[in-house]
């Protein structure tokens, strides 16, 4: 097996090119469904989220090259824009990787956990499609331990630290004081939330939600005791928010330049905060030539998420000193997989060799042959039969010249040993 793992984030790419190479809820199916039929693929994952979309497979031809081309196609974006973003891993080195990215260790928010549900989520979507197994799903389920192991062992999550928690730091730099401001959030998935906790952990008690099943916007509502509206509703409450906090999977803006504007005249030009943690985003990037309205989208999030890196740069350390061992544990795991593969062979060759020997002894003692020069017989050729093997291998190596090989050998059968 090949374990690879590639994709692009907010290190590499701007938020246009994640929007577009972004995986929403129908393309995924389709994407999952094409992965379970491509006949170099043997099990594969996509984790697409606002700030990453990475593929991780176990495919039988070694490069990246295969995926690269499927993902260039599937997106309908040529290869030549798409390599400068693009990062890919191999073996133990994309092991690290889903490790390092299920931990928080590369999240925009250093160590944020709703990473770790998000994973967790794609692999749930990969199985329930019948497209992850074997070796790549053991190394998701160790993977989830290791985050586990990370969380219990370190300090990395010991801040509420998210892109959330950014999003409430952003808006208190900018409004003093939260009591007074009213609030609208926009989708009513994890990440609005986790907002909406993190903002009535500051003092705001005045939350409009909007989304489009009022369903799930009103157990939001019940928590945090805020206001629901629909999501055609928000151009008649826009002007009431001071703040505007948005996270959904819409594939287009919900919020534009025109309707902004309105309630900019409507709130007769008091400033407005928004703040577009979606992608694809939810709010048109025009929004940001308005005076008065203050735009601010993932990659904004930038210099306030540096600050928390510094407090958690120690816990970090330990992390990725943990993430180094497991990852390195699991590649022996599967290494010994292998050997255990070949001791199995080479035992049933050495169990057919002296069944072989012992049958044609056994038939000639029955003939009335001579026990004991039968027996050394035996004894001879199954000696013979078993040294001839490594016996040719150390001739092949002297002659060739390499020592070391022939070194390795005789440490294998123990010789080095047998002379101490």
């Amino acid at each position: 097996m090949t374990l690879l793992a590639l994709g692009i984030n907010h290190k590499t790419a701007s938020v246009d090119l994640r929007e577009r190479v972004a995986f929403s809820p129908e393309k995924m199916k389709q994407a999952l469904a094409q992965l379970e039929d491509h006949p170099e693929v043997r099990s594969g994952v996509i984790v697409s989220t606002c700030n990453r979309t990475e593929l991780y497979c176990d495919v039988a031809q070694q490069g990246p090259g295969l995926m690269i081309d499927w993902l260039s196609k599937f997106h309908q974006i040529s290869t030549e824009e798409l390599m400068p973003s693009l990062y890919f891993h191999e073996e133990q080195a994309a092991v690290r990787h889903l490790m390092r990215v299920s931990c928080g260790l590369d999240s925009l928010v250093l160590g944020e956990p709703q990473i770790l549900g998000q994973v967790k989520q794609s692999y749930s979507d990969a199985r329930d499609n019948q497209v992850v197994q074997g070796m790549l799903e053991k190394l998701f389920h160790k993977t989830f331990t290791v985050a586990k192991r990370v969380r219990t062992e370190t300090d990395i999550g010991g801040n509420a630290v998210s892109v959330a928690f950014a999003a409430c730091t952003l808006a208190k730099q900018i409004f003093e004081s939260l009591e007074q401001a009213t609030v609208l959030l926009v989708g009513a998935g994890e990440t609005i939330e986790l907002v909406s906790r993190h903002l009535v952990e500051q003092g705001c008690n005045r939350l409009i939600v909007a989304n489009r099943t009022k369903e799930r916007a009103e157990n939001l509502a019940r928590e945090f005791g805020a206001e629901v509206i629909s999501l055609p509703e928000i151009p008649e409450h826009l002007h009431r928010a001071d703040i505007v906090i948005s996270s959904t999977a819409s594939p287009l803006p919900i919020i534009g330049k025109g309707m902004v504007e309105k309630a900019i005249k409507a709130r007769r030009h008091q400033p407005m905060l928004l703040v577009d943690i979606a992608v694809p985003r939810d709010i048109e990037q025009e929004v940001g030539e308005l005076s008065d309205a203050y735009l601010y989208s993932v990659d904004d999030l930038h210099s306030i998420v540096e600050k928390n890196r510094e407090q958690r740069k120690v816990a970090a350390i330990q992390a990725e000193a943990i993430v180094s061992e497991e990852s390195a544990a699991f590649m022996s795991w599967l290494r010994s997989l292998e050997a255990v593969d070949s001791i199995r062979q080479y035992r049933c060759q050495a169990e057919e060799l002296k069944s072989d020997l012992l049958t044609r002894s056994l038939q000639a003692l029955a003939n009335g042959g001579d026990p004991e020069k039968l027996l050394v017989e035996l004894s001879n050729k199954l000696t013979n039969k078993l040294i001839h093997a490594p016996t040719r291998a150390m001739q092949q190596a002297a002659k060739e010249g390499e020592p070391e090989k022939l070194a390795m050998i005789r440490e294998t059968l123990g010789l080095d040993t047998a002379k101490n």
